[in-house]
């Protein structure tokens, strides 16, 4: 068992098989979708949380072992390691313990403490040091020649190596750490030259503000940067310097004495200079890590619900793109989403041909059998679903009338000018891309959010201001769990869906879709090794999640994986049918003793898989799609009244609330405090995205436009 097996399973504590097994699995190139579904029985049943955990923390050792590398070489080079030195490197896995170890041997910049040993100055810094010299400018006498002019400049450059050598000893710097762990107050202050403009109206509650820094939110400390790096406010991580340098003082300096002053001097000198400087940007790089993780996970939680909401499935859709000067932009759909017609119609003000539009609307709901319809929650989302709410109770067809929906467009302009659009629909332009994006969205909204950057789709905190590359790593991980969680269909996926399946990637996706082109649909999941490049590990890795259906062997419209194919053949032969008989048949079912199938490289929990899978094959793991409608008297902001009770829509979920659509253009936050009648620590606990509530107008600040709302309150 390697170090890093013992590290991980110690700090995830979890066993040490599992955590090896994975790790294993992981180096053999398997995806996280394809361990957690298919190989329990070697994980020990590990979720796909876990099982990204390990994966993330095994990168971070590896970076650790290649950074010990270079240390080593470092210091090696300089003739300076030791046994007992590389020993310490070596068994140190604590990256900040790491740096502290390295430091006193780091290559550095020509620092006031080099220019001092260069003249010969460390001696005298040792005599200061130890505290016996009685008369220590007598002492520094001896090196004044040379450079050194005279006594004063050689006690300060005794006195800078000194200062040097505390701010880089471990103990110090755990010292120093230590203080700022316990007591550290963060402070922002507004630039004088900056408070009155504009820019700097939206961080007034951070113009004059402190807090400890263990009880800043993540949300108040992203905010704090983000004001700092436009130049608006000024940030300082600080601690109690006096009880830092007296605690400094009585580890290092023993007795009074003229030796026991200088040697005052360099501690504090050192600390103010060097050491809380340090220790400050360390924790400023921490408290941001911190923030980074907590957005970074608020926004992935965001994004997984967001992708998992509610399709409508394969039905005819209207899509609206609506506008009051520019009119709303129609598109008619397919129940594939094809694009069928597209036309721009004027309903409102300025134009306001309502009478026109209505009939236009109408003959299109006519002639292409709609089902559904879809409006965008822009601008002139309300007035455009009341006209079509006037259009279909006006209608007097002996067919029901289409559902009618209102879409999130968020992202919608960036997917319109993105090149998988201009791929897409190559002769249309942005407005109809943009509506059939809404229509789409109607029918399955993972198919079509995943051909958008996350950083667009409005559910985010605060995304743009954390670390990049965790960012995109942690929404990619997020897109893949959830379309593999879903299965995607193998004859309709588009190119960039087929991208997130598990084992496939931008090559294969696209070699997919060209095999599908020219070899027509797909008829069994077997066929796709005949795709080019397509081998026995990526097959292995994406076929499970890929589904085929009105397939001639039902088991690939499954979630069954192809290896166990022969596991369900053997159980349908042992009930004397055939599989689709098995798969219809409860009864059948219900006389299976999977103990009887139990192989070495096939347990329990695979087995009990492949039961609920042929109970309900390839079934969407995702909620029925709910029709909503807005308070019909409500629709600008002035209409609000203090304890009015409205219908919303969860449209956004941050760590210190939730945003509520209410239908008058702008979003109210729902307090963390007011979201439930019991206390919670995660917003998450009450309310999901998209999720349909009612709350209470509790106050509304007309000039700001911000609107506070209650769900408790109405529930008392």
């Amino acid at each position: 068992m390697n170090v890093f097996t013992k590290i991980i399973a110690s700090q995830l504590s979890l066993h040490n098989d599992a955590v090896e097994n994975t790790l294993k699995l992981l180096d053999e190139g398997c995806t996280i979708p394809f361990i957690s579904r298919y190989r329990k029985e070697r994980t020990g049943g590990l979720d796909e949380v876990q099982i990204a955990q390990i994966a993330n923390l095994n990168d971070k050792l590896k970076e650790t072992a290649k950074r010990k590398e270079t240390i080593i070489s470092t210091i090696s080079e300089q003739g300076k390691l030791t046994d007992e030195l590389k020993r310490r490197i070596d068994e140190c896995w604590n990256a900040t313990e790491l740096e502290d170890i390295y430091l006193p041997y780091k290559p550095k910049r020509r620092t006031r403490a080099q220019v001092a040993r260069e003249l010969g100055l460390e001696p005298l810094a040792n005599i200061i040091l130890m505290q016996r010299e009685q008369d220590p400018q007598r002492a520094a006498e001896r090196f004044v020649k040379g450079d050194v002019k005279d006594v004063k400049m050689a006690l300060q450059g005794a006195q800078d190596i000194i200062a040097e050598d505390i701010s880089e000893n471990e103990q110090s710097r755990q010292q120093v750490r230590a203080a700022f762990r316990r007591e550290a107050t963060i402070t922002s202050k507004v630039v004088k030259t900056k408070k009155d403009s504009d820019e700097a109206a939206k961080y007034s509650d951070y113009f004059d503000w402190s807090e400890p820094l263990k009880r800043c939110s993540s949300h108040r400390l992203l905010a704090m940067r983000r004001g700092e790096s436009e130049g608006i406010l000024r940030i300082n991580i600080s601690t109690n310097d006096e009880e830092c340098i007296d605690r400094l003082k009585r580890h290092y300096v023993r007795g009074i004495g003229k030796c026991q002053k200088l040697l005052q001097e360099a501690v504090e000198d050192g600390y103010k200079r060097l050491l809380e400087p340090s220790i400050e940007t360390e924790f400023a790089a921490i408290s941001k890590e911190h923030a980074d993780e907590e957005a970074i996970k608020v926004f992935t939680g965001n994004l997984r619900q967001l992708l998992l909401s509610a399709p409508l499935g394969q039905k005819r859709v209207m899509g609206i793109d609506p506008g009051f000067r520019t009119g709303c932009k129609v598109v008619c759909l397919d129940a594939q989403g094809n694009l069928l017609h597209h036309e721009a119609i004027f309903p409102h003000p300025p134009v306001n041909h309502r009478m026109q539009a209505t009939m236009h609307v109408q003959k299109m709901i006519k002639d292409f059998n709609i089902e559904a319809i879809a409006i965008g929650n822009g601008t002139a989302s309300r007035e455009t679903k009341d006209f079509i709410d006037d259009v279909l109770s006006g209608s007097t067809g002996k067919d029901a009338s289409p559902s009618v929906f209102t879409v999130s467009e968020d992202g919608a302009s960036v997917y319109s000018a993105s090149k998988v659009a201009r791929e897409e629909f190559p002769d249309e332009d942005v407005t109809v891309r943009g509506a059939v994006s809404i229509g789409r969205r109607l029918m399955d909204p993972l198919a079509e959010l995943v051909k958008i950057d996350p950083k667009s789709i409005g559910v985010g905190q605060y995304q743009h201001d954390v670390d990049q590359t965790k960012l995109k790593h942690s929404l990619d991980q997020t897109v893949e769990s959830c379309v593999n969680l879903v299965g995607v269909n193998l004859n309709t996926a588009s190119q960039h869906l087929l991208t997130y399946v598990s084992g496939l990637g931008p090559t294969l996706a696209k070699n997919i879709v060209d095999y599908r082109r020219e070899n027509g649909a797909f008829t069994s999941r077997a066929q796709l090794k005949k795709v080019p490049r397509l081998g026995p590990a990526a097959f292995q890795q994406c076929a499970g999640f890929l589904r085929i259906p009105n397939a001639k062997n039902p088991l690939d419209n499954s979630a069954v994986h192809p290896e166990s194919y022969p596991i369900v053949e053997q159980m349908a032969k042992d009930c004397g049918c055939n599989v689709a008989q098995l798969m219809s048949d409860k009864t059948k079912r219900d006389t299976i003793n999977i103990n009887r199938y139990v192989r070495e490289d096939v347990g329990i929990p695979t087995l009990t898989d492949i039961m609920k899978e042929l109970e309900k094959p390839g079934l969407d793991p995702r909620e029925q799609i709910e029709e909503f409608e807005f308070d019909k008297n409500v629709k600008e902001i002035d209409d609000l009244v203090e304890g009015m009770v409205l219908p919303g829509i969860v449209t956004n979920i941050t760590n210190f609330g939730a945003f509520v659509d209410i239908g008058v253009h702008q979003d109210g936050l729902v307090h963390i405090s007011q979201l439930s009648n019991r206390f919670i620590k995660d917003p998450n606990e009450a309310v999901h995205l998209h999720q349909h509530v009612r709350v209470k107008v509790i106050e509304v600040d007309y000039r700001r436009h911000r609107i506070s709302l209650s769900i408790k309150q109405v529930n008392e």
